[in-house]
């Protein structure tokens, strides 16, 4: 299975919404590496396999060690991205700002866009007599 986001890639800070490893008797304990709630910087994405789970999403974080699949020869495999979503910091901070100034400037990570008027038609000689 082929999974995409677009909302997640290196260097984004995300927020865990599930700390919790399932077992195979149906329960789960919570992931000793991770918090739910926590952030953390994402710094790889991409397809992963795993022998039980099979192929998924997965994403590493900056500065912690899965231990996940250390048994199997995986050192530091990655974690699931579903249990994972961007942070976001104030979620209406950007229309609040458009409320306030319509002609603002927004800087996005492809650059600054600028609310452009549509260019002017020129008048034809019938129109201006």
């Amino acid at each position: 299975m082929t999974e995409s986001r677009s909302d997640l890639y290196p260097g984004v800070e995300v927020v865990c919404i599930d700390d919790q490893v399932p077992l195979a008797d149906g329960t789960s304990v919570k992931d000793a590496n991770i918090t739910e709630g926590q952030t953390y910087r994402l710094r790889w994405v991409g397809q992963a396999t795993h022998y039980v789970f099979g192929g998924y999403l997965g994403v590493k974080l900056e500065g912690v060690d899965s231990k996940f699949g250390e048994a199997w020869g995986v050192p530091d495999a990655p974690y699931n991205a579903k249990r994972f979503r961007p942070l976001v910091k104030d979620p209406i901070a950007l229309f609040r700002s458009i409320a306030a100034d319509p002609t603002r400037t927004i800087d996005g990570e492809e650059g600054p866009r600028r609310n452009k008027k549509l260019p002017v038609r020129e008048k034809t000689k019938e129109e201006v007599e």
